[in-house]
C-alpha cells in the first residue's frame, strides 16, 4: 500500500473545490465520506463501480427509512 500524500493547500484547495461540487449537485456526501471515496479512487478503486455501489447503498438506506416511518 503506498503511504498517503501530504496534506497540502493544493490538496485541500482540490478537496474543497470537490466538495462544494458535490453540494451543488445534491450527492449527500459529507466531508468525511467524500474523502474516503477520493482515497479509495487514488488508490484504483473503478471510479465507476464505487459510484453505483454508493447509489446502491443510499436507495436501500432511504428504503430502510422508509420502512422504520411506516412500521409505527
Amino acid at each position: 500500500m503506498r503511504p498517503k500524500k501530504p496534506l497540502t493547500v493544493t490538496n485541500f484547495g482540490n478537496f474543497l473545490v470537490m466538495f462544494e461540487m458535490s453540494q451543488i449537485l445534491n450527492c449527500g456526501l459529507d466531508q468525511k465520506t467524500l474523502s474516503i471515496l477520493a482515497s479509495l479512487i487514488e488508490n484504483g478503486v473503478n471510479p465507476e463501480a464505487l459510484a453505483a455501489v454508493v447509489k446502491e447503498l443510499k436507495r436501500e438506506t432511504d428504503a430502510l427509512k422508509v420502512n422504520l416511518l411506516f412500521d409505527f
